[in-house]
């Protein structure tokens, strides 16, 4: 595949097993994807490097944690210039170019409610070119990209991909903060960067780091995802959806919402949406078609209102640039 090239089939068979096990041995990977281990390397090596699919290691959101959505209006003819000042901030998570009645719709985490009223009340109120702005608080994360497959393989092929492996018995249970400062910092740039690599850079034992990473996945402390960039996936459209679901229906929403393929962000809210919602989709024509299964499964929805996402600027730390390649990681996310 060269940098212009558009993923195929084998190309997405293997993402989708990466979004499984980001970190599997293309040895275990080559019998299920269909191409054998240096194929499948030099395949991950060309979507890397053109920014195509990349694999980011992220701290778990923590007990005390939140997450805001912040939908944005700009001065007219300052969008770029707000857009620029905030993929910076190490907590904006993600930046999204919108139409509709916002100009920019903002996923932005803080490690606490204080740093969070600290953010809004201090630089984000201060930037300029900001004409309005609205938060919506989340509640509760129903579910997220981490969940939301490529569906390129079959559920029996997905069974066969080895999951994580668990530490060595002798690991150490407890892992030092300099190594867990070295894994986070590293594996945010590249989630398969050998643990011998890590190690080099900062001076520290092989298999101690390996013993870190198996040790933060295993006990929570850190996840890994791939991500596609969506105009090289099948569901090329991005689009947010702000709804109004009576309280008495937000169980309902929980078991239901998950059977969504297109899904990829569900977020209960204190605002006057009260359900926020992100999906993918083939075409644009699909945006009021997903209305409509939306509502079949959940009639008492409303959806308020919709906003299509022109452009992602930031995602979990990565630049994406107007083609929706990642170019580089700005910041460590929040809590690394």
């Amino acid at each position: 595949m060269t940098h212009d090239d558009e993923v195929d089939e084998i190309d997405l068979r293997l993402l989708h097993a990466l979004q499984i096990e980001p970190r599997a041995a293309w040895s275990d990977l080559a019998p299920i994807v269909g191409a054998d281990a240096s194929a499948l390397s030099r395949r991950w090596i060309a979507m890397r490097d053109s920014g195509i699919a990349w694999i980011t290691g992220l701290p778990q959101i923590g007990r005390h944690g939140r997450l805001a959505f912040i939908e944005v209006e700009c001065v007219a003819g300052h969008r770029e210039q707000v857009a620029t000042r905030l993929e910076h901030d190490p907590e904006v998570l993600i930046l999204d170019y919108t139409v509709g009645a916002r100009d920019l719709f903002v996923t932005v985490y803080c490690d606490s409610i204080e740093q969070m009223t600290e953010y809004l009340l201090g630089r984000f109120d201060q930037l300029p070119g900001v004409r309005a702005s609205r938060t919506h608080m989340v509640t509760e994360l129903i579910s997220d990209a981490r969940s939301w497959r490529l569906r390129s393989l079959s559920p029996s092929e997905v069974a066969r991909i080895p999951r994580a492996r668990p530490p060595r018995p002798r690991a150490a249970s407890n892992v030092p903060e300099e190594v867990r400062a070295a894994v986070l910092k590293e594996l945010a740039i590249e989630g398969r960067m050998p643990a011998a690599t890590i190690a080099a850079r900062h001076g520290l034992a092989a298999q101690r780091v390996a013993d870190a990473i198996s040790t933060m996945r295993a006990r929570g402390e850190m996840y890994l995802r791939t991500d596609i960039s969506r105009e090289h996936s099948p569901w090329p459209v991005y689009t947010w959806y702000f709804i109004q679901l009576p309280a008495a229906h937000i169980d309902a929403a929980r078991s239901v919402l998950r059977k969504l393929p297109e899904l990829r962000l569900a977020a209960l809210c204190s605002s006057r949406f009260n359900l926020i919602l992100a999906v993918w989709l083939p075409r644009l024509e699909d945006v009021h078609g997903f209305e409509v299964r939306l509502t079949g499964i959940l009639p008492s929805a409303v959806v308020a209102d919709r906003s299509a996402v022109l452009r992602i600027r930031k995602h979990v730390g990565h630049l994406l640039d107007e083609h929706g390649r990642a170019t580089r990681t700005v910041v460590p996310v929040p809590g690394s």
